[in-house]
Parts: structure tokens; C-alpha cells; sequence
């Protein structure tokens, strides 16, 4: 019990120092920050829904490959 509860107090600590350098060493205010942060997600975003369609029409020009049928020989 007494090892769980210095953990917990030196996890805290820790916690609280390295948010307080966090801040500190922040490149950007919070306002700008969050904004750069939702630009950023929203960017890639747009780039995983690109490479998905691009990898859909893939498959589906793969898929009607597949479905086309194969012509047969003439018979001997």
C-alpha cells in the first residue's frame, strides 16, 4: 500500500512538472495551438479520405478485371 501511494504522489509530481514545462516550452499560445492542431487533423483528414477513394477505385477497376469474362478457345 505504501509502495501504490508514492507512486501515485511521485506520478503526480511528475505530471504537474512536465504539463508545467510543457507550457512553457509551448511554441505557440493555446489559442493558436489548439487552432494549429485542428488544422493539422483536419488536413490529414483529408488526406486518409483521399488515399481511401483512390485505393476504392483501385479495387473496383481490379474487381471488373475479375468480373469481365474470359473468352474460350475454339474447340480443336
Amino acid at each position: 500500500m505504501r509502495r501504490t501511494m508514492s507512486f501515485l504522489i511521485g506520478a503526480t509530481i511528475g505530471g504537474v512538472i512536465g504539463a508545467a514545462i510543457a507550457l512553457l516550452f509551448a511554441p505557440l499560445s493555446g489559442r493558436d495551438l489548439r487552432l494549429e492542431i485542428g488544422n493539422r487533423t483536419e488536413a490529414f483528414a483529408t488526406d486518409i479520405r483521399q488515399a481511401a477513394n483512390t485505393r476504392r477505385i483501385e479495387l473496383q477497376e481490379r474487381l471488373e478485371v475479375l468480373r469481365t469474362p474470359v473468352p474460350s478457345k475454339p474447340a480443336e
